[in-house]
């Protein structure tokens, strides 16, 4: 059976631009070079990437002013289907910049334009009228949107039959929870928001993902642990997968990899475990270069084929996707 489609939701997309200098300095003229442009944002991200892994996919957006549509055209360059819902005001542009002295990255991302009412109720139409089997549903709301946004999105895709994921933070991620959500991707900075405190050991980080399933606040819960890896529970079961050790030069659109590989995986009915490595996979090539996950379905292949991952798990490791829409 084919895969079904993947259409992601992006109300605050960007350009992004990634450059590097010899040094980051207060008060200087910092000098770039190596400057890349690409399409970005949460959902943006996830179908560049589920289309590099040979899905389908629509990236539907808020769109505005040149950068708007110069992110239109990077998409139809790089051949990624894409539906625009037109807003007033101009898209963000985020800027990146590698320090090479220090290896380290300085990111500067705004907060993007101001939506009014209407512009937000467009976009929720439209999402009505989308076809797919999954909505993924990323990245941060720009002002003027209401913090239940997300939430208003999961109930309209749950309604029509479709499997909603979302990836978002603070307010907007905690009052998307309960509200229909199939897949929810936190990190764990966003677990302990949710839970209300720390949760440091490996056990905890386990039990608190699984009872936020056991709970409803969405089916599956994947939990990302950064260089350690990430955990994967529903209400049934809970697993957990290392990092793939890789060379990081950045991590933008890293966790936004992860979750398009994730979803691509179980539309393509694998096993949880084998859905989580896709994932793991997929992020390991977003941090290899330079730009927005820039992952290459090369790489990906060559590490799931360097052989199987040591698996923590307190089910079955051949657990399957719950019974969700569709």
């Amino acid at each position: 059976m084919m895969p079904g489609r993947i259409a992601t939701l992006t109300v605050n997309p960007a350009v992004d631009l990634a450059s590097q200098a010899a040094s980051v300095k207060p008060g200087h003229k910092i000098r770039t070079f190596g400057e890349r442009y690409d399409a970005g944002g949460g959902g943006i991200n996830v179908a560049k990437v589920v289309c590099e892994l040979g899905g389908k996919t629509l990236s539907l957006f808020a769109s505005g002013g040149v950068t708007g549509r110069y992110v239109e055209e990077m998409l139809t360059t790089a051949k990624v289907p894409w539906q625009s819902v037109r807003i007033a005001g101009a898209c963000r542009v985020s800027v990146t910049v590698r320090d090479q002295s220090k290896e380290q990255e300085y990111r500067f991302v705004p907060q993007g334009p101001e939506l009014t009412a209407a512009e937000c109720a467009d976009i929720l139409g439209t999402l009505e009228k989308v076809e797919a089997d999954w909505v993924v549903a990323s990245g941060s709301l720009p002002p003027g949107v209401p913090v239940d946004f997300y939430g208003q999105a999961a109930r309209i895709v749950k309604a029509r039959g479709m499997n909603f994921a979302l990836d978002t933070s603070g307010a907007a991620l905690t009052s998307a929870l309960g509200q229909g959500i199939s897949l929810l991707k936190p990190s764990l900075s966003e677990l302990e928001t949710i839970v209300g405190k720390e949760v440091r050991s490996l056990p905890a980080q386990m039990a608190e993902a699984k009872r936020l399933a056991e709970d409803g606040a969405a089916e599956m819960i994947a939990l990302t642990l950064g260089a350690a890896g990430a955990i994967l529970a529903t209400k049934d079961s809970v697993l957990r997968l290392p990092a793939i050790a890789v060379s990081e030069r950045t991590g933008v659109g890293a966790g936004d990899s992860f979750l398009a590989g994730l979803v691509f995986g179980l539309t393509e009915r694998r096993t949880l475990n084998e859905a989580l490595r896709l994932g793991l996979a997929c992020g390991a090539s977003a941090v290899q270069g330079i730009g927005t996950a820039q992952v290459r379905r090369a790489f990906v292949e060559a590490l799931l084929a360097s052989g199987p991952s040591p698996v923590a798990t307190a089910a079955r490791n051949d657990a399957r996707l719950p019974s969700l829409h569709n």
